[in-house]
């Protein structure tokens, strides 16, 4: 059985644009950040990294820049942009650690949990 994804839309209403391929990133490693049923974590944030963030995220328990091989996860660094679960990149706003994100992106199932202007605030590519 295929894994179901939940309609490609971006926060702003239009098509879901690709986050990247180089890491590979999203939920589904499709370089989008779609989501569906089993994507429990809402891996919705197209977020660029900064050592802020990786710093804390490592913090707080989810290390993300050291590599894991055996996963096929190169580690990632400042600069590098990866699907960002909703809550975590909300928790980095509120410790004022948040990365900026590309609107374009980020899918719009993560305006369950972060509202728009939060989003918008940190936004690389704001209309």
């Amino acid at each position: 059985m295929s894994a179901m994804k939940e309609p490609s839309l971006n926060v702003l209403g239009g098509p879901l644009e690709a986050c990247s391929t180089a890491p590979m990133t999203g939920f589904f490693r499709d370089g989008c950040c779609n989501t569906g049923p089993q994507d429990r974590g809402l891996h919705t944030v197209c977020a660029l990294m900064t050592a802020e963030f990786l710093a804390l995220s490592k913090y707080l328990g989810n290390d993300l820049s050291t590599p894991r091989p055996e996963y096929g996860f190169p580690g990632l660094k400042p600069g590098d942009r990866w699907c960002l679960c909703a809550a975590r990149f909300l928790q980095a706003h509120e410790e004022g650690a948040a990365p900026q994100v590309r609107l374009a992106a980020t899918h719009i199932n993560t305006l369950h949990v972060v509202p728009l202007e939060i989003l918008q605030s940190c936004a690389v590519d704001a209309p």
